[in-house]
């Protein structure tokens, strides 16, 4: 008996399924567009985004300018939000803006239509354009809704976007400073140079503390590596960076190798200090 009703409770969730699916492939391939809105917002509203956006993109052209226009167009852009296609969900939210500025859902599209851009943006090391795009809706947002629900989600998408272009930039400078070490005097001209870019274009970066020990690294190799004539004034770069290193970061992680470095540097001031004395 228990089986028979199993079956039977089966059977009909299957013949439900079968007869949505013919009520929708009906529906799909009529041309009344108002059986495909009251269709497609049935979709919607149980959450089936995938079959409620095959119908909202036919009939959106339909509705512009119409009352409803507003809710369809809302309807399809999100309606990509749910199916993870960002791509179009970015574009149709910029959209849904343009021709609804003052909608009582403009907050909401202004921020997942963001959020679109953020959920595209690749990891650091690759182009960024994404990321930079996001972070533009994302700062247009913050700006305009500053009292929306959303506004600490976007702080921290924000945030997250703003760290991960720092480590972009910061990985650069970093590698320019590893073939540093292979005594090219090119490349460690080039370390100190994207080093100081880093840390001046982004002051509060999580990055700031290694990036002043990286210095140190880069201006020593500079200077260990140079003819005479530019020695003297790259070790004292080299003692500067390495007091500014202290000066920010008292307690510094990086302690141990940083005096290590600076003692190297040290001893080539000494023995310019020695050749000073005797001169004289």
């Amino acid at each position: 008996m228990f089986f028979r009703t199993k079956y039977l409770l089966v059977l009909l969730v299957v013949m439900l399924a079968l007869n949505s699916c013919g009520e929708y492939q009906k529906v799909l391939k009529a041309p009344d567009t108002k059986a495909k809105y009251e269709l497609a917002e049935k979709l919607y509203l149980e959450g089936d985004y995938k079959r409620a956006n095959r119908l909202l993109e036919q009939i959106a052209p339909s509705y512009v300018g119409k009352p409803q226009g507003e809710r369809v167009m809302f309807f399809f852009a999100n309606s990509y939000f749910e199916i993870e296609d960002y791509n179009f969900a970015g574009y149709q939210f910029e959209r849904f803006l343009k021709s609804y500025p003052k909608s009582e859902k403009a907050s909401e599209a202004s921020f997942l239509g963001a959020k679109s851009y953020y959920l595209l943006s690749p990891r650091y090391s690759v182009d960024q354009t994404d990321t930079d795009k996001a972070l533009t809706k994302l700062q247009l947002f913050i700006n305009l809704y500053p009292e929306s629900e959303f506004f600490p989600e976007a702080n921290i998408m924000a945030k997250e976007l703003t760290t991960k272009k720092e480590r972009k930039a910061f990985e650069v400078a970093k590698q320019f400073t590893r073939l540093g070490k292979s005594y090219i005097l090119d490349y460690s001209i080039s370390a100190v140079a994207s080093i100081d870019n880093f840390i001046s274009d982004h002051p509060g970066s999580i990055f700031r503390e290694e990036a002043l020990y990286l210095k140190i690294q880069a201006t020593t190799n500079l200077a260990l590596n140079s003819t005479d004539d530019r020695k003297k004034e790259r070790l004292d770069d080299a003692k500067k960076a390495y007091n500014a290193l202290f000066r920010y970061f008292p307690e510094t992680i990086f302690a141990e190798d940083a005096n290590d470095l600076i003692k190297k540097v040290d001893e080539q001031l000494n023995d310019y200090s020695q050749q000073e004395n005797l001169s004289k």
